[in-house]
């Protein structure tokens, strides 16, 4: 991925210089820290080297347990990462399950697996994104007040609904070169009043260029047709399959189902995008203004002392623990019924788990079986995300 942070600026390579053996050169881009069992890139036990999806094979019951192993085929059903991003990511959807199924049996070194990939983004600081639709009165305004974009309306708008908005896309994502820098040159002379409440097209429209082109259709289907949030630390969002996203800035905690499989069609070369009619045809319309994006956060039986608060998505592969210690404070896990992947992005403190107690700072990350009673006791402020199946 070529749109990571360069360096020490990038706290996904921050957090890998913990392991042994990471040189972290301050020259590269660092985009992504995976900590699943994902054969592309599988995190691996510190003391043998050992892949972490041989591990559980040969442990299956063990360390997911029956409902588990029954429930998911034997494989950690998810996959949790982190990503430093210092320009728009392509714009994109994963495939639902139906369509990853008959992609990866027709072309399975693109589509690498048959399964979904709904995620959740949690953001560790300042993060910028664009995702899910904007309310359609939203996306009608503009193309009742900005002339440039009628272009691209189908010929039958009445009503205007997601049917309408799909050919939108496609006819955006179809058209020439010098048609998208000829609306989009338009559309920077507009005055910013016209745009009422959505004047913030104008300022991100430069940006968006100057990081790719004014050719990229990409520029013209996000800021016209999708939500631009700024979220803060802890906020967090839900994507669900089918529906387009394009992270833009910032670091966050990525988990999604056990899957590598993506369309893109915007943010990225020509070459790099994928078939427009599989894309236009595979959206779904939910969610469908900027409240539906957003995945709040909420307090959780897991925990024993109110330290830890779960992101829990509309989706049966995991939920995602956060637990926010003080110096000095104390606070157990229950025994989860399923894997776990817990990983500490600030702080230091003592794990305690099967009757051992291990360090844990930042940028350690560790497998927990099923059935595991896990403690952790900050020396100072700790910060630990959990993320776990039942």
């Amino acid at each position: 991925m070529k749109s990571g942070c360069k360096g020490k600026e990038s706290l996904a390579a921050t957090l890998c210089s913990k392991t042994p053996g990471f040189q972290l050169d301050e020259s590269k881009e660092y985009a992504e820290m995976w900590m699943g069992d994902y054969p592309v890139l599988p995190a691996k036990e510190l003391k043998t080297g050992k892949e972490l999806h041989q591990i559980v094979n040969e442990n299956k019951e063990q360390l997911l347990g029956k409902n588990c192993v029954d429930k998911f085929e034997g494989v950690l059903p998810f996959l949790p990462k982190i990503l430093s991003i210092a320009k728009a990511l392509p714009l994109q959807i994963h495939p639902n399950k139906e369509l990853a199924e008959k992609l990866h049996k027709e072309d399975p070194e693109k589509f690498t697996d048959p399964n979904h990939k709904p995620e959740i983004a949690i953001a560790l600081g300042p993060f910028e994104v664009f995702a899910g639709w904007k309310a359609t009165d939203d996306i009608r305004v503009l193309f009742d007040v900005l002339p440039p974009i009628k272009r691209f309306l189908p010929a039958q708008t009445a009503p205007f609904n997601n049917e309408t908005l799909r050919q939108i896309c496609q006819n955006i994502l179809t058209a020439s070169d010098e048609e998208i820098r000829k609306t989009q040159d338009e559309l920077a002379r507009i005055p910013r009043d016209n745009y009422g409440e959505q004047a913030y097209i104008l300022d991100l429209l430069p940006r968006l260029q100057e990081q790719y082109s004014k050719e990229d259709p990409g520029n013209l289907v996000a800021l016209l047709t999708m939500n631009f949030l700024q979220l803060s630390a802890g906020d967090a969002i839900y994507i669900p399959a089918d529906a387009p996203h394009a992270y833009l800035s910032g670091d966050i905690v990525e988990c999604m189902a056990r899957s590598n499989n993506v369309l893109n069609t915007g943010f990225c070369p020509r070459a790099d995008r994928d078939n427009i009619d599989l894309f236009t045809c595979a959206l779904t319309f939910s969610p469908h203004n900027a409240e539906e994006v957003k995945l709040a956060t909420s307090q959780t039986d897991k925990s024993k002392t109110g330290k830890t608060r779960v992101y829990a998505p509309p989706m049966s592969e995991f939920n995602m623990l956060k637990t926010s210690l003080k110096e000095g404070e104390k606070e157990t896990i229950r025994a989860i019924a399923g894997p776990s992947v817990l990983f500490a992005i600030g702080g230091s403190g003592k794990l305690i788990a099967d009757g051992q107690t291990h360090d844990i700072r930042e940028g350690y990350v560790f497998f927990v079986g099923q059935g595991v009673e896990v403690t952790h006791e900050a020396t100072n402020e700790l910060e630990v995300y959990q993320a776990y199946a039942e």
